[in-house]
């Protein structure tokens, strides 16, 4: 049977994702003149923001249906030969630490790492609830204002932001969600939302460089148009030049991976890179593939980094990029580093080093990483600031990027197993106020836990062409009967490991947590939610 997008899912796309909490006033809890300010852009954004997350959905239904993504032949405008000239602060990004912002420690941290550049992120790490967003604004303002600080338990002192030439980039939320209760009866548009109030409480004279926005979940060129203007009614409002706002674009929805280039031509003011956001970009493939049995892809973990439908597109980037005289980013390495652990750090540095290695053979510029100790390695993978100039031999404009995943990795139980349980713990962590969990050795947020709720939805789906073996090598058929097992299995494992002074309500947040998983799973809630 072939898959559709549910009602469920459409609902989700224009039904509140996050709202203020009970009593809210807006004169009160923001800054003063905000919503006056905020209020005609809602008035021209908002509803171009909620055509765009439609044209998604229609998108998906009609790859869903057989008309997939596919490579068009270049427009005009980017048949030209348009270049980008990147200032002289952005052009070394060899490695970008990112993490939550909500998260005031881990921030400090990273600005004083080392790294080139530092993505705050108010998107998938950070929990999509109000209190955690207020937080995360805060600290990315202190951050640009150099002000942010903590406490430092272990050697007794205040640990405050060192100066340096970082370049620190701001996440909003993507342009799929919404923010309910900052006007009566209307939602609003997150992304902006969150572009505005930062925005709107800097001071340019205080910043390093002009403000840097990391924009996420795109899925089309005509999105950067929304972006663009943004921008630019934002700068007029300040009587800042045109361009000032600069920007970097994840490329993790498989449709963007065939408007790259139309993207950038039309950000070609602002923007200074792309990113391949590897693990998004994994459960997008997967969504668009939802109906094909072809593309039921073995475990998570024993897919290799280099499997081809990551490296064609790991190789196009650069291609593009470089052309156009913008940097190419490469994706985050999940395994964490340990420093309690010592064989798991050594695995995990290892295994960093060699998928750096690879990203910069494939002419990346830089990286992704989430922990101070990877900055050392993952920087030195990479032998010049930038490889601008480098291009490679006999490129493929137009290479296959929906390569099936033939020959790689393994469909197991055990798999499926360890996809159940870290979709309940991912969630257990959400109930508990965090966007990303470290598990099992890997660092889990929204985008793992969507690869592992797609994974176990494909299983099902196909589960009459395609085996899934146990340990003995017999195929387990993936019913809804069996999964629901899997579910309530890996969910008593978990309360038998709680300890044994764990408060009631710990338990429960884990029942609740499997409770939110499966049925996402079975009402086909797949979008970045």
């Amino acid at each position: 049977m072939t898959p559709t997008v549910t009602t469920t899912e459409m609902e989700g796309l224009v039904n509140p994702i996050s709202s203020t909490p009970a009593g809210f006033d807006a004169a009160r809890a923001l800054p003063s003149g905000f919503m006056e300010f905020f209020l005609p852009l809602h008035r021209t954004f908002t509803p171009r923001q909620q055509q765009l997350a439609w044209k998604r959905l229609e998108v998906l239904q009609r790859s869903l249906e057989g008309d997939k993504p596919k490579h068009h032949f270049p427009s005009d405008t980017v048949r030209n030969g348009w270049r980008i000239t990147l200032p002289e602060w952005c052009r070394d990004q060899r490695n970008q630490m990112t993490g939550p912002a909500d998260d005031g420690e881990l921030c400090v941290k990273m600005l004083n790492s080392g790294a080139p550049g530092v993505m705050l992120d108010l998107e998938d790490s950070c929990v999509n609830e109000w209190s955690h967003h207020e937080k995360g604004v805060a600290n990315i303002l202190a951050c640009l204002r150099g002000e942010l600080s903590y406490y430092d338990k272990k050697r007794d002192r205040t640990v405050g932001i060192q100066q340096n030439g970082t370049v620190i980039f701001t996440r909003p939320r993507g342009l799929h969600l919404s923010q309910a209760g900052l006007l009566p009866g209307e939602l609003v548009s997150a992304s902006l939302a969150d572009v505005a109030r930062i925005f709107y409480e800097i001071n340019p004279e205080e910043l390093q460089h002009p403000l840097c926005v990391y924009i996420p979940k795109s899925e089309s060129a005509e999105e950067a148009l929304w972006w663009r203007d943004l921008f630019k009614a934002l700068a007029q409002w300040r009587g800042l030049p045109h361009n000032y706002i600069k920007c970097m674009a994840l490329v993790e929805s498989h449709p963007l991976a065939f408007q790259m280039e139309e993207f950038a031509y039309n950000l070609r003011d602002h923007i200074i890179g792309l990113n391949l956001g590897r693990w998004d970009y994994m459960a997008s493939l997967i969504h668009f593939n939802l109906d094909d049995p072809d593309w039921v892809l073995p475990d998570r973990n024993t897919i290799p980094h280099n499997v081809a439908f990551f490296q064609n597109l790991r190789e196009l980037m650069p291609e593009i990029c470089h052309r156009r005289g913008i940097l190419a980013i490469g994706g985050m390495t999940a395994l964490y580093p340990s420093r309690e652990d010592s064989e798991l750090n050594a695995r995990a540095l290892a295994v960093l080093e060699k998928d750096k290695k690879n990203e910069a053979d494939c002419l990346m510029d830089g990286a992704w990483t989430g922990h101070p100790d990877q900055n050392a390695i993952a920087v030195a993978q990479f032998l010049y600031p930038n490889q601008l100039q480098a291009r490679p031999k006999n490129a493929s404009r137009y290479p296959d990027l929906r390569p099936q995943p033939l020959g790689v990795g393994a469909r197991t139980l055990n798999g499926t197993r360890a996809a159940v349980r870290t979709v309940i713990r991912y969630r257990h962590g959400v109930l508990s106020g965090r966007g990303a969990s470290l598990l099992d050795g890997y660092m889990e947020d929204l985008a793992t836990d969507r690869i592992y709720r797609l994974m176990i939805a494909q299983r099902a789906l196909h589960r009459d062409l395609v085996p899934v073996q146990d340990e003995q090598g017999q195929s387990v058929k993936h019913t809804p009967e069996f999964i629901t097992r899997l579910f309530d299995e890996e969910l008593e494992r978990l309360l038998a490991g709680l300890p044994s002074n764990s408060v009631p309500e710990e338990a429960d947040r884990f029942r609740r947590a499997r409770e939110i998983s499966e049925a996402m799973i079975v009402n086909g809630e797949f979008n970045p939610v």
